[in-house]
């Protein structure tokens, strides 16, 4: 027997690939970054400088289909706070790749 399980709980699970703008943007000191899978699969989310190279790696494993959120902190992948600036951030799942930009003010 189940009981009080509240339908508004139960979200669907996506029906597209997705990776939304991260709130707040400009963002200082973090900023969220959410994304959707609607089949699982290996998932890469990567923030990259302007010159197109490798920040910090935000993800990178196996996924089940959902919703998810994270937040980035602006560290390097060495934890060193970043500066200020343009960052690009690209979700790649299965055959969808995504890429956004976020804007890092202090």
């Amino acid at each position: 027997l189940v009981q009080n399980i509240e339908i508004s709980d139960l979200k669907p699970s996506p029906e597209i690939f997705s990776l939304d703008q991260n709130m707040p943007n400009p963002f200082n000191p973090s900023t969220t970054i959410g994304y959707q899978l609607p089949e699982a699969g290996h998932v890469t989310l990567v923030v990259y400088n302007l010159l197109g190279q490798e920040v910090r790696k935000l993800v990178d494993e196996q996924m089940d289909a959902g919703y998810y959120s994270l937040v980035w902190n602006g560290m390097d992948g060495l934890g060193r706070q970043v500066a200020s600036g343009i960052y690009i951030y690209m979700m790649q799942a299965n055959t969808f790749s995504q890429t956004r930009r976020m804007m890092l003010l202090k």
